[in-house]
């Protein structure tokens, strides 16, 4: 299975459900949200599945680029999409393992836009945003947290982390959060 981006650039998919892309939908929907801040942005990627959410960042001009991801299929994957989009100007790196505990090896580093899109059905939610939550200085002042759920999902309210804006587009919604 193949998947476009901006610029018409086709990225490789895992084949089967062992990760899901996010919708093209909500991708262009979330791109026009933060239109205007990802050229030279800081861009981290949790659960990053095929990628595609850290290329098209790329591929916008985000400076810098780290995905976290638990699968070594999927990071080959994601290594191989992500040097076809990035220019000699650009970082990128992927780290697998665990979110919690590849975010806390982040700790000191600062992002400008953080998108979290774990499997629906996992119950990662509640901790990794929490994680965002302590490690208060990954997010960078102004700076966004995207989180991808299903749409009758609830998210619960972080310490730490204010709500700004909800989108909903079929089953699919977009929680985006800023540092408190």
């Amino acid at each position: 299975m193949s998947l476009r981006i901006y610029g018409n650039r086709q990225l490789k998919t895992l084949p089967g459900l062992v990760t899901r892309p996010t919708p093209s939908r909500v991708r262009e929907a979330l791109f026009n949200i933060w239109q205007g801040t990802i050229a030279g942005c800081r861009w981290l990627d949790i659960c990053t599945g095929s990628g595609s959410m850290g290329a098209e960042a790329l591929c916008r001009g985000a400076l810098t680029v780290t995905g976290i991801e638990q699968s070594a299929k999927a990071c080959a994957i994601i290594r191989e999409n992500w040097q076809q989009v990035a220019d000699d100007s650009q970082e990128f790196q992927i780290l697998r393992g665990s979110a919690i505990a590849k975010l806390a090896l982040l700790s000191g580093q600062q992002f400008d836009r953080i998108y979290f899109d774990p499997p629906y059905a996992s119950d990662l939610y509640e901790p990794v945003l929490n994680a965002i939550a302590r490690e208060a200085m990954l997010a960078a002042n102004g700076g966004e947290i995207a989180v991808e759920h299903q749409r009758d999902r609830a998210i619960e309210p972080i310490d730490g982390l204010e709500i700004c804006r909800q989108k909903t587009y079929g089953n699919t919604s977009l929680t985006f959060y800023t540092v408190t």
